[in-house]
């Protein structure tokens, strides 16, 4: 079968390999859309593992199952989740499956970027979700993002009426942005320091988006009657970024760290200003649940987020090197989809 294979961000090439054999329990996938997402571009995370295959936001058909398989049959057309958490242990009897350490040593075979992907057992019985006729492959790359998006605002305890600040107006920003939106948030302000991003930011939902070089904490206080934000959620991984938004957080309010910074970034934090005095809350999340992965296909499915008119581009599996190019480039672009089977 082909399948791109990753070297660097520079470096993806069409190549062959085996098409995965599937033991009882299994699945084989046959990959219909796969949409590259900004952590597939984490060199630093990625490089010492390459050459390899990557891949996780995916939806395909069912082509051909393992003994003792009931969860789905050939044929079915599906959404399946890379990581899966064991249900049983301390983090996951907790709700913090997403700490699982199962969930992390879970994952495709390859990954998505390829015609087929095996399905290992636990994934078969912990991470598969049937795709409704209405939703389609391509819009069901997106129940992977929205469930990190999803289980980020619950653990950040979001309100109806609360004043939201996205720091970063990629594809998770975006998601925030319509999450928060349809939660019930007062007002919604997007940083960015691509135009393009910034506009997307307005046309789904941000109240107002602003370049992130013109963004300060007086300029959040002009615009939203003296406060600052209740809730910041910070979807890019500059250090300046942060450094800023810790100032722009109200009393009482929350920042969400939602996306990674490189290898060794600290940031100072004044404890008498953040925690004794103004009882500001620092969190982070990090994946989804199977819970979540139900939960954002039911919002799909019932059209309550616009994730079609997120796709900028649809290309071949033998242009995953220009996907990957154009998501780092970060300039006309949101999210890119393959169809390895073009």
């Amino acid at each position: 079968m082909r399948v791109a294979m990753y070297y660097s961000n520079q470096d993806v090439r069409l190549e062959e390999m085996p098409t995965p054999q599937i033991g009882p329990g299994e699945v084989l996938m046959r990959v219909e859309a796969s949409g590259i997402c900004g952590t597939d571009l984490l060199e630093w995370y990625r490089l010492h593992k390459a050459p390899l295959v990557l891949g996780h936001e995916v939806a395909g058909v069912v082509v051909a199952v393992g003994k003792g398989v009931e969860h789905c049959k050939v044929g079915d057309r599906i959404c399946a989740a890379h990581h899966v958490p064991c249900n049983t242990c301390h983090y996951c009897l907790g709700g913090h499956h997403t700490v699982c350490d199962t969930l992390r040593q879970t994952n495709f075979d390859p990954g998505g970027f390829a015609e087929y992907v095996r399905l290992p057992s636990i994934n078969v019985d912990q991470g598969i979700f049937p795709l409704p006729d209405e939703v389609s492959f391509e819009e069901a790359t997106f129940i992977e993002p929205l469930a990190c998006v999803l289980r980020g605002q619950r653990l950040a305890h979001l309100q109806s009426g609360q004043s939201v600040l996205v720091v970063g107006s990629g594809v998770a920003g975006l998601l925030h942005i319509q999450l928060a939106r349809t939660s019930g948030a007062s007002y919604i302000i997007a940083t960015d320091i691509v135009d393009y991003r910034l506009e997307a930011a307005r046309k789904f939902g941000a109240d107002i988006a602003i370049h992130a070089k013109e963004y300060t904490p007086t300029y959040l206080r002009q615009v939203a009657d003296g406060r600052l934000a209740d809730l910041v959620v910070i979807c890019s991984g500059a250090t300046s970024a942060i450094a800023q938004v810790l100032e722009s957080v109200e009393r009482g309010g929350t920042v969400l760290f939602f996306a990674p910074t490189e290898p060794g970034v600290s940031i100072p934090i004044s404890v008498n200003d953040l925690f004794w005095r103004n009882e500001i809350t620092l969190t982070s999340s990090y994946g989804g649940s199977p819970g979540d992965y139900a939960a954002a296909l039911e919002l799909i499915q019932a059209g309550k987020k616009r994730v079609r008119e997120m796709i900028t581009h649809r290309l071949g599996l033998a242009e995953t090197g220009l996907g990957f190019q154009l998501v780092a480039q970060a300039q006309d672009s949101l999210k890119v989809i393959i169809e390895p089977q073009r």
